[in-house]
């Protein structure tokens, strides 16, 4: 049997181990829950990351020097995919563990390493990301905020938005100014920058949904010790595109898993009679809609199939992340637009009346934010048309 065979019979043994763990553990955990099962609620899907983490599943992919499991990238995409398969959500700390932590790894100094990896990987701090500024969105490289060289370290003055679980975050890694007359690409340093700090100020953004989850952040004269640099002085772009690289095998996985099951949930609408008797699916239009996109379901696995091997490879990650993004995005807001026709007026009852109206009508208000967040369309179309259809600018 060659090596290749021995490591699918391990992944194999490695996932049966793992979805029989999660089903007793996650079932367990929403029993304990009052009410039950919660997953849109950030206090249980903090808890149940902590939960996660007691047990040993993260830092899956750290050296064991640092208290991680060193496991190689394969076992990690069958975490997060059983993981999403048994319903369970995603956490709070999601940035913490799959950007701060291996960026921690690439370019911290080791007493920034022993500091900050043993809090990401008990849970006990919550990171955010302070990148995106009202006047520099998609366009990182424009960011204005300011980090002003003072004695031991830097002012750090500027505002930034659209910050996830900032109210709740310990720790934001910050990408700020600290050369103005540089290109715009350059003169930037990335900070780490301590919530508690005297000048923070964070306020939520009330959302569609009625929750709060993006926030809008703002630093003023706050100071940043000199060993809360990451990396180089004025080379914060270097770390801040290699942050956002680190997550590029595993980051569509638990989305698309959900894609999977909400189609499913879709067809089922599609093949239900209505009040009339009359079945959705009896329509060549409701056919062909969910057609299209158990087409789009199965190219994005495909897709996110390659970008995993090429991390395994380690290839450079390419602009094909951009055509996996706007895929996604567009095809899963058009999925639950198709969810929304078919549910009708259920889709406007109380959640306590049919939860999974509820649940698809919460996902489809949500959606919106899928187009806009982590690079909008036009800049993913921009991406495509220069990088891999070698189209002049405009």
């Amino acid at each position: 049997m060659s090596r290749w065979e021995n490591a699918a019979q391990d992944d194999a043994a490695f996932r049966q181990q793992l979805r029989e763990w999660l089903a007793s553990a996650y079932a367990g955990f929403v029993r304990q829950w009052p009410g039950g099962a919660a997953p849109r609620d950030l206090d249980f899907r903090r808890a149940w990351e902590d939960t996660l983490c007691a047990n040993g599943w993260s830092g899956l992919g750290w050296p064991e020097a640092y208290g991680g499991k060193n496991l190689p990238l394969s076992r990690q995409a069958v975490f997060h995919e059983e993981h999403a398969r048994c319903g369970a959500p995603l956490g709070v700390n999601l940035i913490g563990h799959g950007i701060l932590a291996p960026t921690l790894l690439h370019f911290g100094s080791e007493a920034q390493k022993r500091r900050f990896l043993p809090g990401i990987l008990a849970n006990r701090e919550v990171w955010c990301q302070g990148y995106s500024e009202p006047g520099a969105g998609s366009d990182l490289a424009s960011v204005r905020t300011r980090a002003e060289p003072a004695a031991g370290g830097y002012r750090l003055n500027g505002h930034k938005i659209w910050t996830s679980f900032a109210d709740r975050a310990q720790w934001c890694f910050v990408l700020a100014r600290t050369d103005p007359r540089a290109p715009k690409h350059r003169g930037l340093s990335f900070l780490l920058v301590d919530m508690g700090s005297p000048g923070v100020r964070v306020e939520p953004i009330r959302q569609i949904t009625g929750e709060a989850e993006f926030c809008e952040v703002f630093f003023e004269d706050v100071f940043v010790p000199q060993d809360l640099l990451l990396g180089e002085p004025n080379q914060g772009w270097k770390v801040a595109m290699a942050a956002a690289s680190f997550e590029r095998g595993t980051y569509f996985i638990p989305r698309l898993v959900r894609f999977a099951q909400e189609l499913d949930v879709v067809r089922h609408l599609a093949l239900r009679p209505d009040a009339y008797g009359h079945v959705p699916a009896s329509s060549a239009a409701v056919r062909h809609k969910w057609a299209r996109l158990a087409a789009d379901s199965h190219v994005l696995a495909l897709k996110s199939q390659r970008a995993l091997a090429g991390a395994m490879r380690g290839d450079p990650p390419g602009p094909e992340g951009s055509s996996t993004k706007i895929h996604w995005s567009e095809a899963h807001q058009r999925l639950l637009e198709l969810s929304m026709q078919l549910l009708g007026e259920t889709a406007c009852l109380p959640e306590g009346a049919d939860a999974q109206a509820a649940a698809l009508t919460h996902a489809y208000l949500w959606s919106r934010a899928e187009t806009i967040l982590a690079g909008t369309s036009e800049i993913q179309r921009n991406i495509i048309a220069e990088q891999m259809l070698s189209l002049p600018r405009g």
